[in-house]
C-alpha cells in the first residue's frame, strides 16, 4: 500500500497543503459520482467493477441508466447488474432485436421499487408476466413505454394501472392486445395524471374507449391515434369538451371522422376563453391545439378544417412550420394558416369564402 506522499518540507503534498489521496477509498463518494455522470453508461458498468468503493458508490448514487446499446445478452446483464443498482429511477432497455425475457424484468420489479421512468419498447418476448411484476414492484412509475410489445393483453394492461396511478406517459404503440376498451376504461378511471397516451395502430380501440379516456384524464395533453380506424366524431367530440389542455392530437387514417368532430375542436375554443379559471392557471402557456394530424382523413370538407385552422393560430399550414397535416386530402388543400394567408395575399379570398361557408355549417349544425 501507498504512503502519503510528502513534498520536500516533509508536508502534506496536496494542493493547499493536506495529504494527497492515493486509494480509490480516499476518493470521496461525491467526486466518484461526479466523475462516472461525465462518462457513458457502459463506462459506468465497468467502473463498478474496479473495486468495492467503486462499486457501492455507483450503487449507492446511480439513478439513471440505459443499456439500449447492447446488442447481445441484454437479458444477462440485467439480470447480474439490477441487484447491484437498487435506487435507479430511469431504467431505458429500447432494444432492435428482442432479448429480455420475462425473468430480467421480474427482476427489476423485485430489486428497482423506486423506478419512475421504464422503456421496454420492442420487446416481443415479454409476456403478461412482465406487466403483473411491474404491478406490484414499481407503483411509482411515471413513465412506462412498452411500444412494440404486442404479446401483451388488456387483462395485464388494466391490471397494471390499478397499481401504477401515478402514470403521466404512457407509449400503447403497436400493443394491439393490450389497448382495448376495456383497458381504456381502466386507464380513465385509475390514471387521472395522465398527460401523453400513444395509441398508434391500436386498432381496436372505439370510441367506448376513447371516451373513457376523455372523462377520466382530464389533463391529457398529448394523444396519437393514427390508425384507430373504429373511432367516429363522437371520440373527438369527447376529448373536444373534457380535456381543455391538449396540445396535440393525431387522428392520422382515422376515416370515420367528418367535419362535426372538427367543429367541436374548433369550438372548445370558445368554451374554454369563457373559462376564466382555466385561463388564469393556463397564462403561461400556449392555449389550444399546437399539433393536428389529420392526413387521409378523407370525409373532411375544407370549411370546417379551416374553422380549427382559425379557432388555433398554432396551428400551421406554412412552409417550414407544418403543425398541420392534411397530406392525401386533396379536398383540403385551400387550408390556409394566417401567417401563409399574409405571406400569399392571393389567398385572402379562398380563406375569406372558406370562412363563410364554415360559419354556414355552424350555424346549421347548431339548429
Amino acid at each position: 500500500m501507498k504512503k502519503m506522499m510528502k513534498d520536500n518540507n516533509g508536508r502534506g503534498g496536496g494542493l493547499d497543503g493536506g495529504l494527497r489521496m492515493n486509494e480509490w477509498k480516499d476518493i470521496p463518494v461525491e467526486l466518484l459520482l461526479r466523475i462516472l455522470s461525465l462518462v457513458d453508461d457502459r463506462t459506468v458498468i465497468l467502473a463498478s467493477g474496479v473495486c468495492r468503493d467503486w462499486r457501492e458508490a455507483v450503487s449507492w448514487g446511480l439513478t439513471h441508466l440505459s443499456l439500449s446499446w447492447c446488442k447481445k445478452n441484454m437479458n444477462n446483464l440485467v439480470l447480474s447488474l439490477v441487484p447491484k443498482f437498487t435506487k435507479l429511477q430511469f431504467l431505458i432497455l429500447r432494444q432492435d432485436s428482442p432479448q429480455l425475457q420475462d425473468d430480467a424484468v421480474e427482476k427489476i420489479a423485485s430489486h428497482c421499487h423506486d423506478l419512475q421512468e421504464l422503456d421496454l419498447s420492442k420487446s416481443f418476448r415479454l409476456t403478461d408476466r412482465s406487466l403483473y411484476a411491474v404491478a406490484h414492484g414499481c407503483p411509482d412509475l411515471i413513465k412506462l413505454n412498452i411500444s412494440g410489445c404486442s404479446a401483451f393483453s388488456d387483462t395485464a394492461l388494466a391490471y397494471l394501472v390499478g397499481f401504477c396511478r401515478k402514470l403521466k406517459l404512457l407509449n400503447l404503440c403497436g400493443c394491439v392486445r393490450a389497448a382495448s376498451d376495456r383497458a381504456l376504461k381502466a386507464i380513465g378511471y385509475n390514471c387521472n395524471q395522465l398527460q401523453w397516451l400513444n395509441l398508434g395502430w391500436c386498432d381496436q380501440v372505439g370510441d367506448e374507449g376513447v371516451r373513457s379516456l376523455a372523462y377520466g384524464c382530464p389533463d391529457l395533453r398529448v394523444l396519437d391515434l393514427c390508425g384507430c380506424v373504429l373511432i367516429t366524431d363522437d371520440s373527438v367530440i369527447a376529448l373536444a369538451n373534457n380535456c381543455p389542455r391538449l396540445r396535440s392530437l393525431d387522428l392520422y387514417y382515422c376515416q370515420n371522422i367528418t367535419d362535426r368532430a372538427m367543429y367541436s375542436l374548433a369550438q372548445s375554443r370558445a368554451k374554454n376563453e369563457d373559462d376564466v379559471w382555466a385561463s388564469v392557471k393556463n397564462r403561461d402557456e400556449e392555449e389550444g391545439l399546437t399539433n393536428l394530424n389529420i392526413s387521409q382523413c378523407t370525409a373532411l370538407t375544407a370549411p370546417a378544417v379551416q374553422a380549427v385552422c382559425d379557432s388555433f393560430p398554432a396551428l400551421h399550414t406554412c412552409s417550414g412550420r407544418h403543425s398541420l397535416m392534411i397530406s392525401g386530402c386533396l379536398n383540403l388543400t385551400s387550408v390556409h394558416c394566417a401567417c401563409a394567408v399574409q405571406a400569399h395575399p392571393h389567398l385572402a379570398a379562398e380563406c375569406e369564402a372558406n370562412m363563410f361557408s364554415a360559419l354556414a355549417e355552424r350555424s346549421r349544425i347548431s339548429v
